[in-house]
């Protein structure tokens, strides 16, 4: 790329790669047209500054705003980083905020434990009511800000700003650091912000009528795009549980609200729903939990309750009454892409019921956003099948594009060991021993850190109790870490790259995603089996749905999903070109032709029984 189309593309690096000079074209052609873009682009490969940079220079020249999505607080820095770098060198308009969720940016103390829907009634009462100090510091009305709310803007509004600043600013000035980030964000040309403000079907509305954007003027950019699918639908989906009515009950009776009955006679209508059921779960229908309800008049008995729940958050913050009202609503929802699942689960003094309303369709909360934007950019490391996620968010006029591993092929061994398995029917104490008896060769022959990705906390439970021999330091993921824990656990895994460690974690557990264990840090990673349960109910009712759908229900309903969890364990080894380590899949099913064929196409993938000799030769050469 001449110096000439750099310039026009803000591109803010010296070099450009080739892989990254054809998504930086690529960025361009499809916002000039209009277009959507779906991009599987393996770490290393730079997409931020790829799709930031033209995004920019596109946003300047037509008075559009971007919003880079990401789940990853860290990729906001990236982020920043690059923007600040395009505005040193060509000194344009870059202006940028980073906002987080509200709850997290508040300055009110007590708040942490407050479910997110207790927490935005809780603080749209102290606004109401004027009780907040840091809000009426920061705004006069709803669409003015005080002298010192914009002030404060208008000094942050100067360059790329992080969430951490504006907090830190906002706290000294004691105003609302979410109304000064609604306030820099009117005048941003790059929001940086979860998936959330766009996509959720309570707040993205609202957030664009605040910051005064329409979504035809903005050009979305998502990274780790691989997660939205299921975030979205999470977000689309609700429950209600014994345990829930219990405590709302309890708050009636605590404060003397007479809707005590209604509550507990939802909860006779939850018993009886599972009355068959021992333990495990089956479908139910929309009637089946509306109509014996209709005694009360349902919409009625929905008011009652959010009236009441309103109450009880004057007095603690915190409502469960709330929560009940909220089920009762989303209950009433579509049937098409959702399924209606009571479930019966052994809890500790007595059987926890659980009434599930589950979204099956990320489209039905995608499909009018991405394609309403004016373009949308979606990209991750592992977006494969592209085709897959064009499907399931219901992407319209679409590029797909997928990218080669631009890292040195030399400087990573990826193999297969057929000697093990974690399928269920395979499972017993003779397979975690050998398990166990090969993560252990394997361990000690690595020189540094190693990393083991196993499908569960059972199996991986069981194999560490196996493993015998190991001559290095084992860490074994908690899942009840907190943040901090989690981090104290990675500082001190790290600590150890000169002698070597081995940290044990779950497929879908903290570390094996969205963790930079870069250069020395970490040598090889070990992914034990394929993290497949045995299908519950959802996913089966997953698979039933894109069967109908797209005729792929066992694909996109199972297989590829859990497939994409061990590719992305499988990323935390080579985070950069200089990077080496090798990639161990454990377990005979990667050599069969179902799985084998979802493994990226660029991939030399080695199987071989000789694995130690393998491992030795490789780091003697590398």
């Amino acid at each position: 790329m001449d110096e000439s189309r750099k310039k026009e593309l803000l591109f803010p690096h010296e070099i450009v790669r080739d892989e990254q000079n054809k998504l930086l074209l690529l960025t361009d052609a499809s916002i000039q047209n209009n277009r959507n873009l779906i991009v599987h682009a393996p770490t290393g490969l730079g997409k931020t500054a790829a799709t930031l940079s033209p995004a920019l220079a596109y946003a300047i020249k037509n008075g559009k705003t971007i919003l880079f999505l990401t789940s990853r607080h860290t990729q906001h820095k990236i982020a920043i980083d690059t923007l600040k770098a395009i505005k040193k060198i060509y000194d344009v308009d870059a202006s940028c905020v980073s906002i987080i969720g509200k709850k997290h940016m508040c300055l009110q103390g007590g708040i942490e434990k407050l479910y997110n829907k207790d927490f935005l009634e809780y603080c749209k009462k102290l606004k109401e009511e004027k009780k907040c100090e840091f809000y009426t510091n920061c705004r006069s009305s709803q669409t003015k800000f005080t002298p010192r709310g914009s002030q404060l803007i208008k000094v942050l509004s100067d360059a790329p700003t992080s969430s951490e600043k504006i907090v830190e600013e906002s706290a000294f000035e004691k105003v609302c650091p979410y109304e000064i980030s609604l306030g820099i964000a009117h005048r941003a040309k790059v929001i940086i912000t979860d998936y959330y403000y766009l996509f959720h079907p309570d707040i993205g509305d609202s957030f664009l009528s605040k910051i005064e954007k329409e979504l035809k003027d903005i050009i979305v950019i998502i990274d780790e795009a691989h997660n939205l699918p299921y975030r979205l639908k999470d977000l689309a989906s609700e429950h209600l549980s014994n345990v829930m009515i219990k405590r709302a009950v309890s708050e009636c009776k605590k404060y003397g609200y007479k809707i005590t009955a209604q509550i507990e006679y939802i909860d006779k209508i939850l018993s009886r729903l599972c009355m068959e059921i021992n333990i495990g779960e089956k479908i139910v229908v929309k009637d089946e939990f509306y109509k014996p309800l209709q005694k009360f008049d349902y919409e009625s008995l929905i008011k009652e309750l959010e009236d009441t729940a309103s109450e009880v958050r004057k007095i603690q913050k915190q409502s469960y009454l709330g929560s009940v009202a909220n089920f009762l609503h989303k209950w009433l929802g579509p049937d098409e892409g959702f399924a209606r699942i009571i479930s019966k689960k052994q809890g500790f003094k007595e059987p926890l019921i659980t009434l599930s309303y589950r979204c099956l369709d990320s489209s039905v909360v995608s499909k009018e956003i991405i394609n309403g934007a004016r373009s949308t950019i979606l990209m991750s490391g592992t977006l494969l099948p592209t085709s897959m996620y064009k499907e399931l968010l219901g992407v319209e006029n679409c590029q797909e594009v997928v990218f080669s591993d631009p890292f040195p092929k030399k400087n990573r061994l990826n193999l297969i060991i057929p000697k093990t398995t974690t399928k269920f029917t395979a499972r017993n104490d003779q397979q975690f021993d050998n398990i166990a008896e090969i993560l252990a060769e394997i361990i000690n022959t690595v020189p540094g850190n190693s990393a083991v990705f196993f499908p569960s906390y059972f199996i991986m439970d069981k194999v560490k109790t196996a493993l015998k021999g190991v001559t290095k330091t084992v860490f074994s993921e908690d899942p009840s870490m907190d943040k901090e824990e989690k981090e104290l656990f990675l500082t001190n895994f790290k600590g150890y790259k000169d002698s070597g460690a081995v940290l044990l974690g779950v497929a879908s557990g903290s570390f094996g995603e969205g963790i930079d264990l870069p250069g020395d840090f970490l040598k090889a990673v070990i992914i034990v089996g394929l993290p497949l349960s045995a299908p519950d109910l959802e996913t089966k009712s997953l698979i039933e749905y894109f069967d109908k759908k797209f005729k792929k229900g066992w694909d996109y309903g199972y297989l590829f999903p859990a497939f994409n969890k061990t590719l992305q364990n499988a990323g935390r080894c080579i985070r950069s070109e200089t990077d080496k380590g090798i990639i161990i899949f454990l377990d005979e099913r990667f050599t069969w032709p179902n799985y084998r064929r979802c493994f990226p196409e660029d991939w030399d993938i080695e199987v071989n029984l000789n694995y130690k000799e393998m491992i030795m030769d490789f780091f003697k050469t590398n």
